[in-house]
């Protein structure tokens, strides 16, 4: 298995970049716990909480169907997708005000990519209990 690792690597240097932003909003906001009311830094909590939602579920998706010899070309698609599509979100949503168009574009590659991940992943075993 090499692809899903490498999108996984990228995903988690996001992740890593998303909880620098959270950290750094909470020292200048004050804030131990919660946002301190703050609405940057709420936002820049739930952008780093619905990558923790979504990404991983993708990546283990991703994996099984790397394992049962999928088309490497559609696992790329799928960790593109989902590399872009985390992307856009961040950024549409870390706005403020927010830029919704970009937010919604980065959901929909998201779904997307969780969608085919998850059609791969069962394709195979589908396959196999019918011949």
């Amino acid at each position: 298995m090499v692809i899903t690792p490498l999108y996984a690597g990228l995903l988690g240097l996001f992740y890593f970049y998303l909880s620098l932003r959270v950290i750094q909003l909470r020292r200048a906001c004050h804030a131990g716990f919660g946002d301190a009311g703050d609405k940057l830094l709420m936002r820049a909590i739930r952008v780093h909480a619905n990558f923790s939602e979504y990404v991983p579920l993708v990546i283990i998706l991703m994996a099984l169907a790397e394992l049962q010899n999928i088309s490497i070309y559609l696992i790329h698609f799928v960790g593109i997708l989902l590399l872009i599509g985390r992307a856009c979100h961040a950024f549409g949503m870390s706005r403020q005000p927010e830029i919704t168009g970009t937010r919604t574009v980065g959901m929909g590659l998201t779904f997307t990519a969780l969608i085919i991940a998850s059609i791969l992943a069962i394709l195979p075993g589908f396959q196999a209990t019918l011949f």
